[in-house]
């Protein structure tokens, strides 16, 4: 995940705290500091004309001063103590750096706008009650010093009101700024870092489901290449070793495995020659795209000579249910006794149901090659009125049987259940009482492949249950 800027300020704000009390920058202290001396010497220098009217010794006054000027330095912190001290000192006639400083500091704060409106009023109230009895007083030195001097009774209250209102009304307005925008920042702030939190989420997100794109793509295309290749090699390795073995006995017979041996090492390589045709078509077409592209042209081909495996030049476009019986009869010529049964009444279906239930098929003549040498083999073909089914059933191996030894990656049973089970069909595999081995498979024929929900309650039967719903449907 990314460091967001909220973290980085977070971080910054709470060093800053530990070195400098409560400012979170160095100059923010240095400001508060120089302000409250400044205000200090004010009050001070004012302190001593208050410790004339109120008959107190001077250094009484000036000490009095600057520590109430002093308070200044708390403003961020205490906004509030500040503005109750500034309104305290207004009849002394003390702080007047404080008094606007205050209030600019209260408004531009995050206290209640309650509070910052009635000690703002509390403020003026005082600055204009001081202000009209000092100007009260100074119209009565001027009449006393000039008797044509008559002012209106308007005159005092009207410049007080306007004198107090230019002393308070700037630093409360600019507070009240500086507040908002600061406010404003510190919005927009949080939904830049909210931002880049989604942003690193969907991007986290992006790269799981590209990984996940490519596990499938893998999968895809190892399933692929095993039902193109894998069954015609494994009958490659039989027909060689029977050719062995029937070399010196019977000639011909030899000559004649030999020729279907090359027969199915040119068909295993045209179906190789034709994925990597595509592959090499495709290639070139997005030289900047991410890993899953050539995965996907790669599936794509492995699905293209998928169609066109186990066909052999009858130009039906992939394999369907009607070259079953060329796929039975390659098994017999390889040495295997297999029985095929069809039972209901043929009908077309669709193209990716009957692939599949070739490919079941396929697949588990595969295994019986390499798993089951010699062993009797019935193929069933079940048609009913929503769905079809097909069965491979093996009886015990013969022991008197050459085993050809061909190597097994496990993954057979893996990827039929997988074909299946997307179709939303029922699939099940396992040992019979015989000694043999089962394969089942019921493929739905009027669902769509999206409309398939019952691929999880399918599953969710069990594999005791499913098989008996299996053997029911073909019985």
């Amino acid at each position: 995940m990314t460091t967001t800027g909220a973290d980085r300020d977070a971080a910054g704000a709470g060093s800053g705290r530990r070195g400098w009390w409560w400012w979170g920058r160095r100059r923010s202290a240095v400001l508060d500091v120089s302000l409250a001396v400044v205000s200090a010497l004010e009050c001070g220098l004012e302190g001593v004309g208050f410790a004339e009217k109120a008959a107190l010794p001077v250094p009484v006054g000036v000490l009095f001063g600057l520590v109430v000027g002093a308070v200044l330095l708390v403003r961020r912190r205490w906004p509030i103590t500040v503005v109750l001290v500034s309104i305290a000192i207004t009849p002394a006639e003390m702080g007047f750096l404080m008094g606007l400083v205050g209030l600019y500091s209260l408004a531009a704060s995050e206290v209640p706008r309650r509070f910052t409106v009635g000690l703002a009023g509390m403020s003026t109230a005082a600055v204009y009650i001081v202000t009209v009895l000092r100007t009260q007083q100074d119209v009565a030195q001027a009449d006393a010093g000039q008797p044509d001097f008559d002012p209106s009774g308007w005159y005092v209250p009207l410049m007080s009101l306007l004198l107090t209102l230019g002393l308070n009304a700037p630093p409360l307005l600019l507070g009240l700024y500086i507040g908002a925008r600061r406010r404003l920042m510190e919005s927009l702030r949080e939904r830049a870092d909210s931002l880049e939190q989604e942003l690193s989420l969907l991007a986290d997100r992006a790269e799981q489901r590209a990984q996940w794109a490519r596990q499938e793509e893998r999968t895809r295309i190892a399933r692929e290449m095993h039902d193109v290749v894998a069954h015609r090699v494994s009958l490659m390795v039989v027909h060689a070793a029977a050719l062995q073995a029937v070399a010196l006995k019977d000639p011909q017979k030899a000559v004649k495995n030999a020729a279907l041996v090359g027969d199915m090492g040119r068909q295993a390589l045209t179906e190789l020659r034709e994925m990597l045709g595509v592959l090499r078509e495709e290639a070139p077409a997005a030289p900047a795209a991410s890993v899953a592209a050539p995965l996907a042209a790669v599936g794509r081909a492995a699905a293209a000579a998928a169609e066109a495996a186990a066909q052999d030049g009858d130009g039906a476009g992939g394999p369907c249910l009607d070259a079953l019986p060329d796929l039975v009869e390659q098994s017999r010529q390889a040495g295997a006794v297999v029985e095929f049964v069809v039972m209901g009444e043929a009908r077309a279906y669709g193209a990716e149901v009957e692939q599949t239930a070739y490919r079941v098929v396929q697949e588990a003549l595969t295994n019986v090659h390499k798993h089951a040498a010699g062993a009797e083999v019935v193929v069933r073909l079940a048609h009913r009125e929503a769905e079809v089914a097909v069965q491979v059933e093996n009886g015990p191996s013969d022991a008197a049987a050459a085993d050809a030894h061909l190597p097994s990656g496990g993954n057979g049973l893996v990827g039929m259940r997988e074909r299946v089970t997307r179709l939303g069909g029922v699939f099940v595999s396992g040992p019979t009482d015989a000694g043999g081995f089962r394969v089942s498979a019921v493929l739905p024929v009027m669902e769509s492949t999206e409309d398939a929900g019952g691929v999880g309650a399918a599953e969710g039967t069990g594999a005791a249950g499913a098989a008996g719903v299996v053997r029911q449907r073909l019985a």
